[in-house]
């Protein structure tokens, strides 16, 4: 089990401040699934009243529904302690509800005013190394501390009074992309109060971590250090763990204020920065008291990579297994890349429709119009600093109105899979912590099991490893390097009842504490798969593998497979070579119970990955719901009660023809009866096949 400390509600003690939250009460879902919202991110305190319908104006021309107002708004919504302004907000809302505008109210909680860091610097976060942060950025605040905490709880108590029952106030985002954690004085309380909640005796953490190792046995909680450098494994990844409950406590400090006050209809969410992929935190722990979750998709330098933004769209989905917002995404370009390059004519739209196609309900731009000055002046917009539309506007408005054609035949539909890859933090921090061969890349591992995946079944879905497994007829667990024996436990007993699961290289080498298992890898499950990893190695150099998937190559990493008992066959071999790895089991498996489990202990080259992953889908009775495409174009389904719907994407240079498998209704262009689709470069076709009766 992690560690976590259960404690009722939030008081400004050092033990409250680290309160794990309730379960979220009567969590709305009125604006999950059922309809498609279309927007961008709006401050109305950055320009004059004067200028507000006009944008208002250009954005309903464009098919806007929501717009996202508030969030670094604070100097502006309290001038100076005490002395509130609230008025211009309405006055915004009130301004976009005559141009049928709904409004999402973002806690201005991440960029406190001067005033307050002045009069009140302790809230002001310290880094690892003892520097204390400075005002005239942001997310310069502690989220440690307990005064910073009671200042967010008093402007967002004002706000939920104020616009909690506003019927064009659809939801509310706490702060803005959670990120730099605090090492201040209190966090350093909270850190030794986190740990004797958890351990109850310092002998139990001496044990667990080892700290016989260099003498670094602790006597006393308050000895134990609060850093962000490299250190003693079971440390690193307890300090991992406290970041997150820190994390989350933080956000409950404003969320159980605002689900205290507003309409259960309005959503409470956050808005997840890190391109999705950051690891600074649990997105699993913290998506737990939303009512639904969003992200902020960006592309940076370059252009759009489909598979990527396909498999983290995937994963964001995972994080409470349910549609979800993109929050912010990328209007051509951005300021923050080494070289900022624009998206291409229909890669914004393509992309749009592309995280539609994998659950999101909602699509809104960052941003709408850029302030004259500020870090951000050359970030893209949709309108010019003159307030005229910028070139990408038309494309904009094609997606609007494209998202209204499409917003009841969406309503209702999620995707879904009979595939699942698993992750767990512990897993990605641990391998991060000590990843033994600077080559070896999570991101790019993972994308290499879900590309091959992605191409044959259309459809993956990405979810936390201690999820219900049962509706998956396979799983593949690419890098499960932390495998506790409850986990190993659900996923015997998934095995056990007829799963398939495959694993990938370096799993079950640690337990719950970061130390290794005493058992070889993969740990608790080797028993299960009747092996073992006798050992593992990083590759400076290319092996030739073969066997029941063919012949290729394996790199980057390898490890030495041992069956254990007959019924464990070998499936993969090393070539001869000079390594350690010469002629020994690069793969083996075996039936348990009504399943099967097979063991990958290497990287394998794309086509014989693809073997791979296609023998064992079919092994696991998989069968896609849609032929293989043409290169470079993307199948999503999105299901509903009574329908199908489905959207194609060409990502590739050259127009492509989709013959469909019986005739769908063609959303977009409105034609009934449709058999084959002809798209032209970056284009999108969305078809509605009702199910049969």
């Amino acid at each position: 089990m992690k560690p976590r400390i259960l404690l009722a509600s939030i008081v400004f003690a050092v033990g409250g401040l680290l309160a794990t939250p309730a379960a979220a009460s009567s969590p709305a879902q009125a604006t999950a699934g059922e309809r498609l919202w279309f927007g961008a991110a709006w401050y109305p305190e950055q320009w004059p009243e004067a200028d507000w319908e006009k944008d208002l104006a250009l954005m309903e021309a464009a098919g806007v529904s929501v717009v996202r107002i508030g969030e670094f708004a604070w100097s502006s919504l309290e001038p100076s302690e005490g002395n509130y302004d609230l008025n211009w907000m309405s006055r915004a809302i009130r301004a976009a509800e005559r141009h049928h505008i709904s409004v999402v109210i973002g806690t201005p909680t991440d960029t406190p005013p001067a005033w307050l860091t002045q009069k009140y610097p302790k809230v002001l976060r310290v880094d690892s190394d003892g520097k204390r942060a400075a005002h005239g950025g942001r997310r310069q605040f502690s989220i440690s501390s307990p005064l910073y905490r009671q200042f967010c709880r008093d402007i967002v108590e004002r706000l939920a009074r104020r616009f909690g029952h506003d019927p064009d106030v659809v939801g509310w985002q706490i702060d803005n992309e959670y990120t730099e954690s605090s090492y201040d004085g209190a966090a350093r309380q909270m850190f030794a109060h986190w740990l004797r909640e958890h351990y109850r005796d310092l002998g139990a953490l001496n044990r667990v971590w080892t700290t016989t190792y260099w003498s670094q046995t602790y006597t006393d909680w308050s000895q134990v250090p609060l850093t962000a450098n490299p250190g003693n494994p079971g440390l690193m990844l307890d300090t991992k763990r406290f970041i997150s409950d820190t994390w989350r406590s933080y956000q409950e400090n404003q969320r159980s204020i605002l689900r205290g006050l507003i309409a259960p209809g309005q959503f409470v969410t956050t808005d997840v920065g890190g391109l999705g992929w950051s690891d600074n935190w649990d997105h699993y722990e913290i998506a737990k008291d939303l009512d639904l979750v969003s992200w902020n998709p960006y592309v940076g330098q370059g252009h759009l990579d489909f598979y990527r933004h396909a498999a983290i769209s995937d994963y964001v989905r995972g994080w409470k297994r349910q549609n979800y917002w993109v929050m912010e995404t990328q209007p051509g370009f951005v300021n923050w890349a080494p070289v900022n390059t624009a998206l291409d004519r229909g890669e914004v739209r393509a992309m749009a429709w592309e995280s539609v196609g994998h659950g999101a309900d909602a699509v809104l731009f960052w941003q709408w119009r850029s302030a004259l000055n500020g870090q951000e002046q050359y970030h893209g917009t949709l309108v010019g600093p003159d307030g005229n539309p910028e070139p990408l506007y038309e494309e904009f408005s094609s997606i609007g109105h494209e998202f209204a054609k499409a917003s009841s035949v969406l309503s209702g539909t999620t995707p879904a899979s009979d595939v699942a890859i698993i992750t767990t933090y512990d897993s990605r921090w641990a391998i991060d912590f000590q990843p033994h061969s600077v080559l070896y890349d999570q991101l790019k591992v993972l994308l290499d099991y879900y590309r091959p995946l992605y191409d044959i079944t259309h459809a993956v879905d990405i979810v936390d490893a201690t999820a219900p497994l049962d509706r998956y007829k396979i799983v593949f667990a690419p890098q499960l390097n932390v495998i506790p024996e409850a986990l190993a436990q659900h996923l015997a007993d998934y095995v056990r009842h007829g799963g398939h699961l495959i694993l990938g290289p370096r799993s079950g080498m640690k337990d719950q504490f970061n130390r290794l298992n005493v058992q070889r890898q993969p740990g608790p499950l080797a028993s299960v798969l009747g092996g073992r990893v006798e050992q593992y190695y990083a590759l400076d150099d290319t092996l030739n593998v073969s066997g029941a998937y063919g012949k290729g190559t394996a790199s980057i990493w390898g490890e030495d497979l041992r069956p254990a008992t007959p019924q464990t066959a070998v499936l993969l071999r090393y070539g001869e070579n000079r390594t350690w790895l010469s002629g020994r089991a690069a793969a083996i498996g075996r039936d348990f119970g009504k399943g099967k489990i097979v063991y990958l202990g290497t990287l394998l080259d794309p086509d014989l990955m693809r073997n791979f992953v296609r023998a064992e889908l079919a092994s696991a009775q998989v069968a896609p719901w849609f032929a293989e495409l043409p290169q470079d174009v993307e199948a999503m389904r999105r299901s509903g009660e009574n329908k199908d719907v489905f959207v194609f994407i060409n990502h590739g240079p050259a127009s492509q023809t989709i013959n469909l498998p019986q005739p769908m209704r063609d959303i977009l262009h409105d034609r009934d009866g449709v058999r084959t689709v002809v798209l032209a470069s970056q284009d999108v076709a969305l078809l509605e096949m009702p199910h049969a009766h």
